[in-house]
């Protein structure tokens, strides 16, 4: 493990360090932490594979007892009994051996996963904008479970597989020392033939995960977008679209079948056998070897077909595991600027504002969103931000709780710039309410509480009421405890926004932001919820983004923003007359 592979994240926990600079060094340094299960996983292989070589070596003493002149029966329940106890141990062994897997598999799909999900949410915005959500899911969900299997059975069987095929070369020499060189011969070419067998089907392994994770991404899009999609009778086109992406999925599966099909480990086998066999009669003839040594050998070699049938899929699966874990490590390694910062400064804001010089661009386009943005809010006062739409006005307070962090310039909170703050002392005292709510499928009472875990009833009733929402909640069967669709589908847009601020209430926030919030409330419910964020403004900095005239009239500063610049600053009454831009849009 290796603390120079750290990358700043937005949100991390403490837990060790994994080695991230290649899939199978993360994968092995996950595993290594349970080397106590790794131990007795080889040790369990060993020993099956031991002592089931035991048994043809047994079998051909007594076959030599047999056939002495009187046959020696005595030695018949001995050897019988040794066989039986063997394997009783055997059996243990190889249930060891098959426990471990399956334990280190199990463990390390659930490291896996929360180290994969931390990960995710110490990303900023700007990678969960530009990455699939479908294709999220499928690595998180199939990719990681690929990352077991690779283990179990996948490793298991390996591991288990190697021993088989050295005991053959282990044992054959007690017989006569020529015959090593079949068992060794077989181990030589299986080696390579596996080399350039895994060499071949790595870049397919890599096409089946990728084609299955962009087929999940489409699904995953039409079914949250299916609203639109019936909308606009686009059923056949979509299905159109999936069909391609299985066929895609179908191809790659065929073409690792047919890699998999053209792997010569059973020629190989057979080719061992007949050689084997052959080598072992002629040593026979030639007074060399006994019956029942001609018998032990040949039990030696059939431990040949392990390894022979199980390399095909225990070695696939070896080969999706590493293809899933570059996928994970993939995501996880990507680019990640925002840094939690968790030595900054962690103090009770007074929520005054400085914009110094600011200019943003999102990182994929490298367009300028925002240029030369510059102005301060003092603690307390409301500013309503106005323009047309596409204008930057919401990329503008996002990057006041670092949703996105600026390109160029500052962005101060108590004349400290964001950037020096704490990650969770700055965004816990800041709430943002957006245009577009989400909600989680949770209790409605979850929801309000969602910044507050641990708030009492009597809490979430009073900021419900602030919020002009505690009537209509009344109304549902189960009241507060009514559990909500999907991103609050079963509720209005003026129900979700209630909702919307009355956890932004709960968390009390030094800063408040209202993204356009009231755009989906009807004429009488505005008067009601303009009252209650006239209170919620007192003795807190506000930041609206309105088209409300009624809110934009009552701001203590109003910004008027066009093409990412400030095209006028002041009150309702001074840029009435003073700018055009406000003019048009007042009017």
């Amino acid at each position: 493990m290796s603390a120079e592979l750290a990358s700043p994240t937005e949100f991390t926990m403490k837990r060790p360090l994994f080695n991230r600079s290649s899939a199978i060094r993360w994968v092995t340094s996950h595993a290594t932490q349970h080397w106590r299960i790794i131990i007795m996983l080889f040790v369990g292989a060993l020993g099956n594979a031991a002592l089931a070589a035991v048994v043809p070596l047994l079998v051909g003493d007594a076959f030599n007892a047999m056939l002495k002149s009187p046959p020696d029966t005595s030695l018949l329940l001995p050897l019988a009994l040794t066989i039986g106890g063997t394997q009783v141990i055997r059996g243990v062994l190889q249930l060891g051996r098959n426990f471990g897997a399956e334990l280190l598999g199990q463990r390390l799909e659930r490291e896996i996963r929360d180290e994969l999900y931390i990960t995710l949410l110490g990303k900023s915005m700007t990678f969960h904008s530009l990455q699939p959500v479908g294709d999220t899911m499928a690595r998180a969900t199939n990719d990681v479970r690929e990352v077991n299997l690779m283990f179990s059975p996948g490793i298991n069987l390996v591991i288990g597989s190697l021993f088989f095929l050295i005991m053959p070369i282990l044992f054959a020499p007690r017989y006569n020392p020529a015959l090593i060189i079949t068992p060794a011969i077989f181990a030589i070419i299986y080696f390579i033939a596996l080399v350039r067998y895994l060499r071949n089907l790595e870049p397919i392994s890599d096409e089946v995960r990728a084609s299955f994770g962009d087929m999940n991404s489409h699904l995953a899009e039409s079914l949250d977008g299916v609203e639109t999609v019936k909308g606009a009778a686009q059923e056949s086109a979509e299905v159109e679209r999936f069909i391609f992406n299985a066929r895609r999925v179908r191809d790659a599966f065929i073409h690792q079948g047919d890699t998999e099909a053209r792997f010569i480990a059973f020629l190989l086998y057979g080719i061992a056998i007949a050689g084997g066999l052959t080598h072992a009669l002629f040593l026979f003839q030639n007074n060399q070897l006994n019956t029942g040594q001609v018998i032990g050998y040949f039990g030696l070699l059939r431990m040949l077909d392990f390894p022979t049938f199980t390399a095909t899929w225990a070695y696939t699966q070896v080969s999706m595991g590493v293809s899933s874990a570059k996928r994970i490590l993939e995501l996880m390694n990507r680019e990640n600027k925002l840094d939690q910062n968790s030595t900054g400064k962690t103090a009770e804001m007074r929520g005054e504002i400085e914009f110094r010089n600011v200019s943003f661009a999102y990182p994929d386009t490298g367009e300028a969103i925002l240029e030369n943005i510059s102005f301060t809010v003092k603690s307390g006062q409301t500013v309503a931000i106005v323009g047309q739409t596409g204008a930057g006005k919401t990329s503008l307070v996002k990057l006041v709780n670092r949703t996105y962090d600026v390109t160029w310039g500052q962005i101060l909170v108590d004349g400290v710039d964001v950037r020096d703050w704490n990650m969770a002392s700055l965004r816990s005292q800041i709430s943002i309410i957006e245009q577009d709510i989400f909600l989680f499928s949770r209790s409605i009472s979850d929801n309000i509480a969602f910044g507050k875990p641990g708030a009492t009833r009597d809490v979430v009733e009073t900021a419900a009421l602030a919020a002009q929402a505690h009537d209509f909640i009344q109304t549902l069967d189960n009241g507060y405890e009514t559990v909500i669709g999907e991103r609050g589908v079963t509720l209005s847009g003026g129900q979700r926004q209630r909702l919307a601020l009355a956890r932004a209430f709960l968390t009390d926030p030094r800063i408040l932001i209202l993204d356009d919030s009231t755009s989906a409330i009807d004429s009488a419910t505005e008067d009601k919820i303009q009252h209650a964020i006239s209170t919620a403004a007192k003795g807190r900095t506000t930041l609206l983004i309105t088209h409300r005239l009624s809110q934009i009239r009552w701001a203590d500063l109003i910004l008027v923003i066009r093409k990412g610049k400030i095209a006028a600053i002041g009150t309702h009454e001074e840029l009435i007359n003073s700018s055009d831009a406000y003019s048009r849009i007042f009017r």
